[in-house]
């Protein structure tokens, strides 16, 4: 999870009821064509999270919110640490490899926000499942157009929970960190999603370009 984090609005196919298209169309929320249509691409996840789940994340939002940007950093700290060749993925500081500089750099401390803003939309957003798999999505197509690999996305949610367990105290038990795991899990696979349509697409604009290069620099037999 990354770098442009908002993109506000639903996604519409075969997993998402015609009332919930509606109504984001009542709520003034544009589909884009290219949404609306996934082909034989993969399936998309079930919403995880009970009633009961979304009231966890919800509160334990309320003490973590505070305290974003701490969080936002350590999240990152610790995906390099546990897995170092995340740092490529970063152009901006991926050549600084004393963690302790890394801490004070200011593209590291908002790209940590700006993670943590995504987190906050996405909780609320819990229930309105349309936009939050659409804020996935999106996310995941443009982590494609910055050369994020999804394998990547899992790794955030694990030092995620590992970082804010220490804020909550005992107020983190074994249901929110299995509510948190489920909401993450969710947007990992929604992500991944948007990365591979994103990346079909890409692939089909660069073939047809390539055709009409070589149509235009054959020439014409008489």
């Amino acid at each position: 999870m990354g770098c442009a984090l908002s993109s506000p609005g639903i996604r519409s196919d075969a997993a998402i009821s015609e009332e919930k298209r509606r109504s984001s169309l009542e709520d003034g929320l544009e589909l884009p064509e290219e949404a609306e249509c996934l082909g034989d691409e993969e399936m998309p996840e079930l919403f995880p999270l009970s009633e009961a789940q979304k009231e966890l994340i919800q509160e334990s939002w309320k003490v973590l919110h505070k305290d974003i940007a701490r969080v936002g950093i350590v999240v990152f700290i610790r995906l390099f640490e546990t897995h170092p060749e995340c740092k490529d993925a970063f152009f901006l500081f991926r050549d600084i490899d004393d963690l302790q500089q890394l801490k004070m750099n200011k593209e590291l401390q908002a790209h940590g926000l700006r993670v943590m803003s995504f987190i906050e939309k996405s909780v609320a957003r819990l229930d309105e499942e349309g936009k939050l798999e659409y804020l996935a999505f999106e996310l995941g197509r443009s982590h494609c157009r910055y050369k994020a690999p999804p394998k990547y996305y899992e790794y955030i949610g694990a030092q995620f929970i590992q970082a804010v367990q220490p804020i909550l105290k005992e107020e983190w038990t074994p249901e929110v960190e299995k509510a948190w795991e489920s909401l993450f899990k969710y947007l990992a696979a929604t992500m991944r999603r948007g990365f591979y349509k994103e990346e079909k697409m890409m692939e089909a604009s660069q073939s047809l370009s390539s055709r009409k290069a070589g149509a235009e620099s054959t020439p014409n037999k008489v």
